[in-house]
């Protein structure tokens, strides 16, 4: 098995994209979410009044089937709380709870190159996670990956190499766990910031 990943800035698309792939016939067992969408106002609301608690995903994903129905609460070091169903968020709750006694560590970032994630584009995932963005992350066999990548790519999801280009233009290196995660404040400007670029 092949691991496909794509990163969103909003959890819209990648509840689109996650829908797609289950109609596609990807079983839900292959599929993981991990997002930061449900900390931050989104756009469409009264962010601009002052950006507190939105929606958040439980709201948006209520009464749906498959991997979403599975959502659930989860803290990672130098993400915060996100909201994650999937195998890959079994195996970032494992990374997060040895390294908080000592001893795996890793985190989101272990979790994703222990998936075959390299290692630098697991270290753009996280630090998207951080700034509000929500991960999607498929298991597949290699004939099918032009496939999950299609079905990722016609629902927005981001070109990495350009965000770690952006993310670099700030003076930002790899995903450091020691810092704190973003605001609602926060999300919402960056979510503005890549909108008014025209990025994806």
């Amino acid at each position: 098995m092949k691991t496909v990943t794509g990163l969103f800035d909003n959890y819209q698309d990648a509840e689109a994209a996650v829908r797609d792939l289950e109609d596609a016939g990807i079983p839900s067992d292959d599929i993981s979410v991990v997002s930061r969408d449900s900390d931050y106002q989104d756009e469409t609301s009264a962010a601009g009044e002052g950006a507190s608690a939105g929606a958040g995903i439980g709201a948006i994903a209520g009464g749906t089937g498959g991997l979403l129905a599975g959502l659930g609460m989860l803290a990672i070091p130098g993400v915060g709380p996100v909201v994650a169903a999937g195998w890959l968020a079994a195996t970032a709750a494992g990374a997060a709870a040895g390294a908080a006694i000592g001893g795996a560590a890793g985190g989101i970032v272990g979790a994703l190159t222990s998936a075959g994630v390299s290692e630098d584009e697991a270290h753009v995932y996280a630090e998207g996670i951080r700034r509000g963005g929500t991960l999607v992350t498929v298991r597949t066999e290699e004939r099918r990956i032009p496939d999950v990548e299609a079905i990722l790519d016609r629902n927005r999801w981001v070109n990495v190499t350009e965000r770690r280009r952006a993310y670099a233009d700030e003076g930002w290196e790899r995903f450091d766990e020691s810092q704190r995660p973003y605001s609602a404040d926060e999300i919402y400007k960056e979510r503005l910031r890549y909108q008014t670029l025209g990025m994806r």
